[in-house]
């Protein structure tokens, strides 16, 4: 055959591919098997049921406001969000009423991952899509998508921030305000906390707990201001709990240390902005999650997958980062910030 001919019967091949392809051709979509897909683009309708825990502080009243917000963007979402709660057995109950209603995903940040566990894996039998969001399950079969902040990665990352500001001041003190030490994420924390400051010859002198809330961060940063007479630097876990830390240290007069905020709240990003206090930094814990949530359960659903990707199935976990926000790069994060 002559190469003309073939070379045109392959350019009539191409050209009856991309009109007879399933998937939309749309330049502001992303990748799904190295095809392009316009994933923004409505497609079948997906209810989805939401569920976490009481917005009793900043970061977690972000979440469920978030996730409200992203669901609002898609004309093809309808969410359903049932009023937060700390009662494990509330929450198992709001699960099971979306099961009975037949939604077509449930967003889950669970206030306990392993009581949540048993009816996750119950709604997943049900066929009914299921996004774990930051407190994981015990079983890798509750839930199609895991989305995680990393907590281990906080720590790391604070660390690495206090070793760079110190550097070598061998003889530093590094003060540590953990939040409630039972839960595996501020050991977590702890531990790559620690783990950053070995690698340039420090380590934390003077650790408290706290839990949280604004109350308990005040009373432990009065403690531990009383107890060490001279420090360097603090890591406090979290900005919420940094309101209380921020009042100590105001009534201390005691200003010779700089902090490292923990989360990223809008009012200690503003503080880093304005370089008017003793948060030169604080590391992001996501508030982004539940939003990322509502939208893996919606590609999902609709058997889409994101938009970078080639992979043609959302992936099964997916961990967010944990960057130091500092003055140089305030104005980057501030949009997503929460308040405290």
């Amino acid at each position: 055959m002559p190469l003309k001919r073939i070379a045109a019967l392959a350019a009539l091949a191409l050209a009856l591919t991309a009109c007879t392809g399933n998937t939309p051709q749309n330049s502001g979509g992303g990748n799904q098997g190295g095809v392009k897909v316009a994933n923004d683009e409505p497609g079948k309708k997906v209810v989805i049921g939401f569920s976490a825990p009481a917005a009793d502080h900043g970061w977690m009243a972000a979440i469920t406001n978030a996730a409200k917000a992203e669901a609002g963007k898609y004309s093809d979402v309808e969410l359903r969000v049932v009023e937060g709660t700390n009662d494990v057995n509330l929450q198992i109950s709001q699960v099971e009423t979306f099961i009975n209603d037949k939604v077509d995903a449930i967003v889950l940040l669970p206030f306990d991952g392993a009581a949540l566990t048993p009816v996750a894996l119950k709604a997943m039998k049900a066929g009914i899509t299921v996004i774990n969001v930051d407190r994981q399950f015990d079983s890798p079969f509750a839930a199609r998508s895991t989305v995680l902040g990393d907590n281990h990665g906080m720590g790391v990352s604070a660390g690495n921030y206090i070793c760079e500001r110190l550097k070598g001041k061998t003889d530093a003190v590094v003060a540590e305000i953990a939040g409630i030490d039972s839960l595996p994420l501020t050991q977590d924390r702890s531990k790559g906390f620690a783990e950053a400051l070995a690698s340039c010859g420090l380590k934390v002198g003077n650790r408290v707990a706290a839990e949280f809330t604004v109350e308990s961060g005040e009373k432990a940063a009065a403690n531990l201001l009383q107890a060490a007479r001279k420090i360097d630097a603090i890591w406090n876990h979290d900005d919420d709990q940094g309101v209380g830390v921020t009042a100590a240290i105001k009534n201390s007069g005691r200003n010779e240390f700089f902090m490292v905020g923990g989360a990223g709240s809008a009012n200690v990003m503003r503080e880093i902005k304005a370089d008017n206090g003793p948060h030169k930094a604080t590391v992001i814990y996501p508030s982004t999650q539940g939003a990322d949530g509502i939208r893996l359960a919606r590609l999902a659903v609709q058997g889409k997958s994101l938009g970078d990707l080639v992979e043609v199935e959302v992936p099964r976990e997916v961990q967010l980062y944990a960057p130091v926000v500092t003055k140089d790069n305030v104005d980057r994060y501030l949009p997503t910030a929460f308040e405290s």
